[in-house]
């Protein structure tokens, strides 16, 4: 057995004993953004005396995200303790699931994005809490990173104070766990050289916006995109800053603030109440989510399709995809069998080949979730990918635990190899001009 004790940078972390796994749950990895620290770049967290007993997930962060239980993803995701949890801007926390044995080299350590529309979510949901990457020794670790207002407001006042930041606070927290993640992996048996970045809907905007930074160049080996990125564009095309700054004065207006100071002081509640009313604006006139990564022209300087077109992005392997009733998709779309999304998923990796990127593999999940009439709707996938259909409510069969079992080594074998192929496994080659292949998950 591993010990459960592992010293940091910032002193010592005991885990528990999970399925096979020591978990590290709720581990600071930044400062709490809070009062002068409120839209500011993440800044270290503090070291501790003693050791810090990683037993329980942090809290999720600030976000008033309300879901009927009735509902589709109120069902499917929200039904736990997940909701139990305490939000709060002191929120950036992430958790680490290790295997519980020696392993005699470095693992390849994976770090996954939620999504929830940059509005919600956290990284301990129920469809996350896997022991099966830890089996196949793959280290996973989950974070939580500002949302909604807190993480991607613009305003001239803050581009005056920080021109990089400003707009993509919540991205910064991400490069903030992954720097974390590098310091400190190697204590946890990890290879800080063999890191992959993924995340599904918001998570995998934030996963393409991390490919277009330069502020995250190097901080990674690979990375899979899960229904939200692709050539061209299609879901949410990045905010510019003209109509960020307009936003962000108008929220500061009906928030009552004349200056930064006074913005900072607000309490949250307040901002929970003036981003619910940008919200519904935005949603109204089909401009999509109100709050999201914004070209700012330092962090970000062109927008993902020409980055991807000019060949600027960062070169590394990546898997791409998206499912038969994804979001966007349209019912028409879906019963041909054939969408824009997927079409977008296929063109970025001919795109990738086309400026001599490495390889990208891609994918389409078409299994009709048993249970309902929901099909393979967008997050269909995560129960499978992460290996966590016994979390769930559905009744799954014995076809569904061997297509899952696929897919966790698909996505395990690239995170430790940049290819998905293994031992066992129907061949996944690249998706190129040549073969524009796409793998269907399905059973």
């Amino acid at each position: 057995m591993k010990a459960q004790t592992v010293r940091t940078k910032y002193g010592l972390l005991e885990g528990v004993r999970e399925d096979g796994c020591i978990v590290f749950k709720g581990v600071p990895y930044a400062a709490p953004p809070v009062g002068k620290l409120r839209w500011r770049a993440p800044q270290p967290p503090k070291a501790w005396e003693g050791t810090f007993k990683a037993d329980h997930y942090g809290n999720r962060f600030a976000q008033e995200y309300k879901m009927d239980a009735t509902s589709l993803y109120g069902k499917e995701f929200y039904t736990d303790t997940v909701f139990a949890t305490p939000v709060s801007e002191d929120g950036l926390y992430l958790n680490i699931w290790m295997p519980d044995r020696e392993c005699t080299a470095p693992l390849a350590v994976a770090v996954y994005i939620h999504g929830g529309g940059f509005m919600g979510g956290c990284g301990h949901e129920v469809e996350f809490r896997t022991n099966a990457y830890a089996a196949k020794d793959v280290i996973l670790v989950t974070i939580n990173y500002r949302l909604g207002m807190f993480g991607f407001l613009a305003h001239p006042w803050l581009a005056e104070e920080d021109d990089v930041a400003c707009g993509n606070y919540g991205i910064m927290d991400q490069i903030a766990a992954l720097n974390w993640v590098r310091e400190n992996i190697a204590a946890f048996g990890g290879d800080p050289d063999n890191i992959t970045i993924f995340g599904q809907s918001a998570g995998c905007m934030s996963v393409q916006t991390l490919l277009s930074t330069p502020y995250a160049r190097g901080k990674f080996a690979k990375a899979i995109l899960q229904s939200g990125a692709g050539y061209p564009v299609i879901i949410q095309p990045e905010v510019p800053l003209e109509d960020a700054f307009e936003r962000g004065k108008k929220a500061a207006g009906l928030l009552g603030a004349s200056c930064l100071d006074m913005l900072r002081a607000v309490p949250a509640e307040r901002i929970y109440e003036v981003q619910g009313k940008l919200m519904m604006e935005s949603m109204m006139a089909g401009k999509g989510l109100p709050f999201s990564p914004v070209l700012n022209g330092t962090f970000r300087t062109a927008p993902y399709d020409e980055l991807t077109r000019q060949g600027l992005t960062a070169d590394v392997p990546t898997m791409i995809g998206s499912t038969k009733n994804d979001i966007t998709v349209s019912i028409s779309e879906a019963k041909a069998g054939r969408s824009r999304f997927q079409d977008c998923c296929r063109d970025w990796a001919l795109e990738m080949e086309k400026t001599g990127h490495q390889p990208s593999y891609v994918y389409f999940f078409t299994r009709d979730l048993p249970g309902d009439e929901a099909g393979a709707f967008h997050s269909a996938e995560l129960w499978y990918m992460f290996g966590t259909l016994k979390n769930c409510w559905r009744p799954m069969t014995k076809a569904d635990e061997v297509l899952s079992e696929r897919m966790v080594s698909y996505w395990t074998n690239f995170m430790k190899h940049s290819d998905p192929n293994g031992p066992g496994l129907p061949l996944w080659p690249p998706c190129t001009k040549e073969e524009p292949f796409e793998m269907i998950l399905n059973i």
